[in-house]
């Protein structure tokens, strides 16, 4: 998986590259689909939620210039395995969650994997978390319809965040870079993502789902 989608694709950092060499994905995902686990294609994971495609979560973190020293915001648990790979790649990783069960079945695997470093909190996301910012690094990895000023208020002086935006069935990948209070947004890519869901994202009432 690592030299076919991830090396030949252009990425780079030889951290990432040690950390997805090093976690194993077939154990996010449900026994009966762990076959297809080192695919390039994203696949379900319960609740509507998906485990992203490897390029995609390898360019996402990559984007990130992680160095080891850093406090992440991971916005979108769902399997952990992101989650696990930045727990590998920075001091300490903060991951926010809205459906229980996920961030259960996450934080079990994380656990078994020795993911000392990682906090999983339950709720909604697209607040951030404000008791635990400023953050070094922001990744979001669910669509939001536009960049929650919120995530901009939570980086810290010189910070990046990688989030997909966009409408509901297509995205643009959007790698923001914030020094000393400037903001500059790079374009990354096409991509699709299930939706971020929440106060500054989409709404349960708009995407059918109850509060």
């Amino acid at each position: 998986m690592v030299d076919t989608q991830i090396i030949s694709r252009g990425v780079e950092d030889k951290r990432v590259i040690d950390a997805m060499l090093q976690v194993q994905r077939h154990l996010f995902i449900e026994e009966a689909l762990r076959e297809q686990a080192y695919n390039d294609y994203p696949l379900p994971i319960g609740e509507g939620q998906t485990i992203s495609q490897p390029y995609i979560v390898a360019l996402m973190t990559e984007a990130l210039e992680l160095k080891g020293n850093e406090k992440v915001l991971e916005i979108g648990t769902g399997s952990g395995y992101q989650t696990a790979l930045l727990s590998l790649l920075a001091e300490k990783v903060c991951s926010i969650e809205r459906v229980p069960v996920l961030a259960a079945r996450a934080r079990k695997v994380l656990d078994d994997l020795h993911c000392s470093n990682v906090v999983i909190k339950i709720g909604d996301g697209t607040y951030g978390c404000s008791e635990e910012a400023p953050f070094d690094s922001i990744i979001v990895t669910a669509a939001s319809p536009d960049i929650p000023e919120v995530y901009i208020e939570q980086m810290a002086g010189c910070s990046n965040m990688v989030i997909p935006v966009g409408g509901e069935y297509e995205q643009t990948l959007i790698k923001v870079s914030k020094m000393n209070g400037d903001i500059k947004k790079e374009v990354m890519g096409g991509c699709r993502f299930v939706k971020l869901i929440g106060k500054h994202g989409w709404s349960a009432e708009r995407n059918g789902q109850l509060n």
